[in-house]
């Protein structure tokens, strides 16, 4: 009898590989969690999270993948190319304050912040699919609209409605995208699916500028709206799993409790991209007026040149020796060329000094956004991922929104050069915050299996 006892107890204490204990029993604590050692907890995470989604090793080229980056590249551009040429479309064309030049250019964000949130929460219930391409019907019709407009509140009005569309597409499409890379090659999918962005930040900017002056700002307005045809008609070719809500999602559908629409693994990452993202922000913002002030004004195109091309470079290797490697051997030295690209820019005298900066954040932030949402997708359940990515990106755009604000005012005061330093601290934090939530809490994790 003592025996049979005893092979029940073990039989409860120690589940099957791969499945979870029904009863979630401890047999040491009887608390109802298990005290499973760390590594098999993360793999036994990875496994549940596979066989939720149906998902199975296959190749990471795939015809759904290329038609989410092509969608991501099409969709950033737009974003990229407006945000850029609104401000001083703002001011040439209704003779906008600055604060409402800037509301116009920021109101986008505002817009996508909502559009983060709904979405988050009613992705599936909406279908993924569905939600991207009615979202990027809204876009084109966006883009058009800028066109026969005659009144500055009539532009800002147009611009929410754009972001509205922009943030719910856009976390539409990164949550489902995650469905279609392989699980063992995360980071290195996510590293080559945000090379679209890069691309757009490198272009899209350069057409903005280019075709406001040499055509005009309806020009502009056109080349977006082509931009987001093309993304509505690669969206249409998107397929992508779709994802059943549970019973309790449903019971909560129209609740209104606060983690409905924030993850708290969301939170956690997010917090470090917001903290990044104000740094960056001040870089984006105001490089053009720091390479002025030192009579280098072309040392800014140089700059965001550089960006892109280390960014691209690095994006090709990081993900998968992320994946190979683990975390902490990516994010840890990727902080730190984000940190010291910071410092030199707000040191350079020069433009090859400028270049080397724009290397060295190239290499750092441009490699952190891919990094940190290949760490958050591996720790969210699948029925989260929706509202765990919004929450992410909310968070990266309320410190890409407010940074230009708030470090303004600190270069008003100090200089853009010591504030470029000072942004250098912002970065410090976010590897701290990292290391606190992730690096050594999870130990970094170690590589995907």
């Amino acid at each position: 009898m003592n025996t049979g006892r005893h092979r029940a107890a073990v039989l409860i204490a120690r589940p099957r590989c791969g499945r979870r204990d029904p009863a979630g029993l401890n047999s040491t604590t009887g608390t109802g969690r298990t005290r499973e050692p760390a590594r098999e907890r993360r793999g036994r995470r990875r496994h549940r999270g596979e066989e939720e989604q149906g998902v199975t090793e296959r190749t990471l080229w795939s015809k759904e993948f290329l038609v989410a980056i092509a969608v991501n590249l099409f969709m950033s551009s737009v974003f990229y190319l407006l945000l850029t040429s609104m401000a001083g479309y703002a001011v040439a064309e209704f003779q906008a304050s600055e604060s409402l030049a800037g509301l116009a250019a920021s109101g986008f964000i505002i817009g996508s912040v909502v559009g983060r949130l709904l979405s988050g929460k009613y992705l599936d219930f909406v279908g993924r699919r569905r939600l991207l391409v009615l979202t990027m019907i809204a876009y084109v019709l966006a883009c058009l609209a800028y066109i026969p407009v005659t009144d500055l509140g009539v532009l800002i009005a147009v611009r929410l409605v754009h972001g509205l569309a922009f943030g719910a597409g856009n976390t539409a499409l990164v949550a489902s995208v995650q469905a279609v890379i392989p699980p063992g090659k995360r980071a290195e999918g996510n590293g080559y699916f945000a090379t679209a962005t890069t691309l757009s930040t490198a272009v899209g900017p350069f057409l903005a500028v280019w075709l406001g002056e040499n055509y005009g700002f309806t020009s502009v307005f056109l080349v977006a709206t082509a931009c987001a045809g093309a993304t509505l008609v690669a969206a249409c070719f998107f397929t992508v799993p779709e994802r059943e809500p549970s019973p309790e999602e449903r019971r909560l559908k129209w609740s209104m409790r606060l983690s409905s629409f924030i993850d708290r693994g969301g939170l956690r990452l997010g917090l470090v991209m917001l903290l990044a993202g104000l740094a960056f922000a001040s870089v984006l913002s105001f490089i053009a007026v720091h390479t002025a002030d030192l009579g280098i004004p072309a040392a800014s195109s140089v700059f965001f040149v550089s960006y892109a091309v280390a960014s691209l470079f690095a994006r090709l290797f990081a993900g998968r020796i992320q994946d190979r490697l683990g975390d902490n051997i990516v994010a840890i030295p990727v902080f730190g060329c984000f940190a010291a690209g910071m410092v030199l820019v707000g040191l350079a005298t020069t433009t090859a000094l400028i270049a080397a900066a724009g290397v060295l954040i190239g290499l750092g932030f441009g490699c952190l956004l891919p990094t940190m949402q290949a760490i958050l997708v591996d720790q969210v359940p699948p029925p989260r991922v929706g509202v765990a990515t919004s929450t992410f990106f909310l968070l990266l755009d309320t410190g890409s929104g407010v940074g230009p604000v708030l470090l303004g005012l600190v270069g008003g005061a100090t200089g853009f050069a010591t504030m470029f330093v000072l942004s250098s601290g912002l970065v410090v934090l976010a590897a701290i915050a990292y290391l606190g939530f992730h690096g050594f809490a999870s130990g970094g994790r170690p590589a995907r299996a």
